[in-house]
């Protein structure tokens, strides 16, 4: 929640501002990913499926190309503290580099 974390309102703040220069597009406030989709067991039991939660993720502009082209690469963006790093994070950012071919960045 952005009013409950200073850090993470600060981060909102910094990409607000990248936003309207027009130096990021496509802002998005807690993207969520499917890490792996639910199932039914062969007993029956149905299993969850697991996501991830991320704070942001947005487009940024490379430099231009030899060509001169500039394309947009996702960003996805997670503030941590120490507190926030937890084993569960660490095996869900290891999914989403894994099976999405995401990296989190840790702001």
């Amino acid at each position: 929640d952005l009013v409950r974390s200073r850090g993470l309102g600060d981060v909102y703040k910094r990409q607000a501002l990248l936003l309207a220069a027009e130096k990021i597009r496509d802002l998005k406030l807690q993207p969520e990913y499917t890490l792996q989709e639910a199932y039914t067991t062969l007993e029956g039991v149905r299993v969850r499926a697991i996501r991830y939660r991320a704070d942001f993720s947005y487009e940024r502009a490379t430099e231009p190309d030899c060509c001169g082209e500039v394309h947009w690469l996702r960003v996805v963006e997670d503030v941590k503290s120490e507190a926030t790093k937890t084993r569960v994070y660490a095996i869900k950012r290891k999914l989403m580099r894994e099976r999405l071919g995401i990296d989190v960045r840790e702001v």
